[in-house]
């Protein structure tokens, strides 16, 4: 079965116990022993293994074509649950051009990390340092959506003994599978396009290989108590079931709205990897199937004021953090991001959701003046 049917199957799985096509919720935060003392369930504490997580981590693992997946608490557990599982004095290979919040917390982080230009696979050649041992790849980039090239940098990785992780919360499996071209392990920020729908925060890991790196993650999962909630796990499901349609829908109002905006007077700059003047564009059309994603962000003329001004002004839109739901969001993302932010005072994030194009395009030019 192709991709698009094992999420909206759910891989298929029925509950044995009562047939039911929706999966239960399992609420028990503990098991039963045998009387023997052993545990021939395969489950003793949830902590460790919560039935919750067995069907949506086997469908996001099927998805990425990996090995196994774990789900998170959140996608900062998931991410920073890879850092902390490598070995003492190993050396890291970060984006210049990521999530915020990791950016944040890796320049708090005591390992020694360097931050490069990961769209310019000579850049992150040159970082490579006999200790290198985790290159870690964010594309499409928040929030100016640059394209790494995932195989050239694995192979780089690769030839230095390192491994390749890759953010892939905005590409999801349905444009990219990192593994394919030669990524070590993925992470999502599930909380965005994987649930979709804005009422859960998750996280998850895909690893290409059963590996003693591995191990040592799904240990610090559950040493670190960094793991979902059995609700949670249930919603995200639901949601990865319409993954498909819904990014589908969000790539092609992000590609309609990218060359709307691109004629707007008051826009300055579009940045989305599909218009074919962007810089990434020959690669992201080389790895992305099916689409660009739904993310794109606008500069606007007039600077920063100017900026904050129309996002004041939209009417459909929401003013909200967040990317990846069912509902289109803008935000002045410098002033999230704090004065150290290397976003630009004038640029806006788009995330474009599943309504009618023509209406969310309308609110952005009315409030663009």
């Amino acid at each position: 079965m192709k991709n698009e049917t094992l999420a909206a199957q759910g891989l298929g799985w029925v509950d044995e116990a009562t047939r039911a096509i929706s999966p239960p919720l399992h609420a028990s935060s503990t098991y039963l022993r045998d009387v023997d003392n052993g545990y021939r369930s395969g489950r003793a504490y949830i902590r460790a293994d919560n039935p919750a997580f067995d069907q949506p981590e086997a469908l996001l693992n099927a998805l990425e074509g990996g090995a196994g997946a774990a789900l998170f608490a959140s996608g900062m557990a998931a991410a920073v649950t890879a850092f902390l599982s490598l070995g003492s004095g190993d050396h890291v290979i970060a984006p210049k051009t990521m999530y915020w919040g990791l950016r944040g917390w890796l320049a708090e982080w005591s390992a020694d990390v360097d931050l490069v230009d990961m769209s310019d696979p000579g850049a992150v050649r040159r970082a490579l340092r006999p200790n290198t041992r985790l290159v870690w790849a964010e594309t499409p980039a928040n929030p100016t959506w640059d394209i790494a090239d995932l195989a050239a940098l694995a192979e780089i990785a690769h030839r230095a003994g390192a491994r390749l992780a890759v953010d892939s919360t905005c590409a999801t499996p349905v444009l990219t599978q990192p593994i394919a071209l030669g990524a070590d392990l993925v992470m999502h920020s599930a909380t965005k396009y994987l649930n979709g729908h804005s009422d859960l925060i998750a996280g998850a890991l895909v690893t290409a290989r059963d590996d003693d790196y591995w191990q040592r993650i799904l240990g610090n999962r559950a040493h670190m108590g960094a793991v979902l909630g059995s609700f949670e796990a249930w919603l995200l499901l639901r949601g990865m079931r319409t993954l498909f349609p819904r990014v589908r829908i969000a790539c092609a109002n992000a590609m309609a709205l990218a060359e709307r905006l691109s004629a707007n007077p008051n826009v300055a700059q579009v940045l989305y990897p599909g218009l074919k003047g962007f810089k990434g564009h020959d690669i992201a059309v080389r790895q992305m199937k099916g689409g660009f994603g739904g993310m794109l962000s606008i500069r606007v003329k007039g600077g920063e004021q100017a900026a904050i001004g129309a996002a004041a002004r939209v009417k459909i839109w929401k003013r909200a953090t967040s990317l990846g739901g069912v509902e289109s969001l803008i935000e002045h993302r410098a002033s999230v991001e704090g004065p150290d932010t290397p976003c630009p005072p004038d640029l806006l994030r788009l995330s474009a959701g599943i309504e009618d194009v023509d209406d969310l395009v309308a609110d952005l030019e009315q409030a663009l003046g």
